[in-house]
């Protein structure tokens, strides 16, 4: 049986990839400049794609060797990720090389469906939170 941090992003990064590709297709024809526009749909999805991929990794490696810290590192990890986010935006506030609204709804939109996505994965895999190779009752 696959990992399920494995499974996570065999089903996320497609799923969200394909909606960072419908959004950049959406605002080729809705921004006033359509390369700024698809340029923005494309550091959008991959801002999602790159933070949600390692957040999982990390977040996955704890718990397999710690996973008493598992929440603890989750928490960082998004801080990090919050912090990583809000520094790209000072950075770029004034930009006119890529269109930063369809960016920020690319952002929005691919953050939901790889939510979507892992919320499908989970509902639909038997996790165990036993491990019953331990053996027999105390």
């Amino acid at each position: 049986m696959p990992s399920i941090d494995r499974l996570v992003l065999r089903v996320s990064i497609p799923v969200t990839v394909l909606v960072g590709a419908i959004a950049a297709l959406i605002a080729f024809f809705v921004t006033s400049d359509p390369g700024k526009g698809v340029l923005g749909a494309l550091i959008g999805t991959a801002i999602v794609v790159v933070f949600f991929t390692v957040g999982q990794l990390v977040v996955g490696a704890v718990l397999r060797s710690n996973p008493q810290m598992a929440m603890t590192v989750a928490l960082m990890v998004y801080l990090l990720k919050i912090g990583a986010l809000l520094i790209f935006i000072v950075l770029f506030q004034g930009t006119t090389a890529f269109d930063t609204k369809a960016m920020a709804l690319t952002v929005l939109a691919c953050t939901l469906a790889w939510t979507a996505a892992e919320l499908w994965v989970f509902t639909r895999t038997k996790v165990l939170y036993v491990d019953p190779s331990q053996g027999g009752m105390p």
